[in-house]
């Protein structure tokens, strides 16, 4: 779900809560590269032994030595030596101590955990934004997740899910179709989960975050915060633990704080497995989206053309995703609103995608579009989640009708 790393043309409106999911998906808004390579599995970077959360002693660190100069920025190849061991570094050490502090951690485990974590370069290239100057195509953005590989998977993890999806849209409105999609966009049904030792990629991008973008280094160290205490909550060796480059986790991946936050045990079973237990990362996705505001029954857009006006267009287009204006004001501005959106008496937002060198596609979204978003900061994400939904949904058989037997009293 890395969902926040993708770059919006406009400043995007952020919800007040923070979204911790995570997808790596600039490459593909811009027509190149994969889901899969943006989730490629790093080389071994370590020949240690792993040591088990429940091992809190650590091996006598030598003396600290301070950060090699230039280090942070430098785009290297994975196989490279390290110039400076994690376990080394003054600030690292530091870090560590105050971290374990703070979530009440052994010290010397963490020490020992960060000591094992080796600086990831691709991670540090694929944190970048996308080149400049590339159009975004949001048609070719759809094809890469409404395919026909794609839909056969969707509907065989939706048949082989099929209680929970019933279950999770009954307790949270979510439609089955969406939490399909979802999981389906993140990681091919769970064939794209990610390569990447969890703790080396955070550990790169908590000491190391390259410069050429705004510093995001306090977000990675309270994910990292969060990994460690959840490793040792759940009795995990934080060094087997894989996920993508930006350290999300599992199916839905989830970033380590939305696994604590948000996760749920849907199973009942007393463990929470995003990566095996369908269950569970069926009632995640569905929780998460109902802590962020979603409606039961409320539809995610309806059919808009802009206002001919550039100025109105540009006003209707300055809150971005965020729902601000009603079916009156959007009106008023030149917006042509379908029928259904005519109608509907909640907050809009005209939301623009771009097509390369075609005219650009536009929607009203709704608040249910907005709270798609909030796994994804991406209108392009959250309206193939739809369209994926969409499509997943239109090619499910139609339930059976009763026979009139059924339904008399004692058949």
């Amino acid at each position: 779900m890395i969902a926040f790393e993708l770059q919006e043309t406009r400043p995007l409106v952020l919800d007040a809560k923070f979204p911790v999911t995570a997808l790596a998906l600039s490459a593909l808004l811009l027509g190149a590269g994969s889901a899969a390579a943006q989730n490629a599995p790093a080389p071994a970077a370590s020949s240690a032994k792993p040591k088990t959360a429940a091992s809190h002693k650590a091996a006598p660190h030598k003396k600290p030595t301070k950060p090699a100069a230039g280090k942070r920025g430098a785009v290297q190849k994975d196989g490279t030596p390290d110039v400076v061991t994690y376990g080394q570094r003054e600030d690292v050490v530091r870090l560590g101590r105050s971290l374990a502090e703070q979530q009440g951690l052994d010290a010397d485990w963490v020490l020992a955990q960060l000591a094992q974590a080796r600086y990831q370069p691709s991670v540090a290239r694929l944190v970048m934004p996308p080149a400049a100057g590339v159009a975004k195509n949001w048609q070719a953005y759809r094809a890469r997740f409404v395919e026909p590989q794609r839909l056969r998977e969707g509907q065989r993890w939706w048949q082989d899910h099929e209680r929970w999806l019933d279950l999770a849209e009954a307790r949270w409105g979510v439609p089955a179709s969406v939490i399909v999609a979802i999981v389906g966009i993140e990681t091919f049904y769970g064939r794209q989960t990610g390569g990447y030792k969890v703790i080396d990629a955070l550990a790169t991008l908590s000491f190391d975050f390259p410069s050429g973008r705004s510093d995001r280094t306090p977000f990675y160290r309270d994910e990292l915060a969060a990994f460690l205490r959840w490793c040792n909550q759940e009795k995990r060796d934080p060094q087997s633990v894989r996920g993508s480059y930006a350290g999300a986790i599992g199916l839905p991946q989830f970033m380590p704080s939305s696994i604590q936050k948000y996760a749920v045990d849907f199973d009942g079973d007393g463990r929470i497995d995003l990566d095996t237990h369908g269950a569970d990362v069926v009632g995640s996705v569905a929780h998460y989206l109902a802590e962020f505001g979603w409606q039961r029954g409320l539809p995610t857009h309806f059919g808009v053309a802009p206002p001919v006006s550039v100025s109105d267009r540009a006003t209707l287009l300055s809150p971005d995703i965020l729902p601000s204006f009603s079916a009156k004001q959007m009106g008023d501005l030149g917006a042509q609103l379908d029928p259904a959106g005519q109608a509907y008496d909640g907050p809009l937002a005209l939301v623009e995608l771009q097509n390369g060198d075609n005219a650009p596609s536009y929607v009203a979204g709704t608040r249910n579009f907005y709270v798609i978003t909030r796994y994804n900061w991406s209108s392009y994400y959250a309206l193939a989640v739809i369209e994926l939904a969409r499509t997943l949904r239109q090619m499910r058989p139609p339930a059976p009708i009763p026979s009139p037997a059924a339904s008399l009293p004692g058949a």
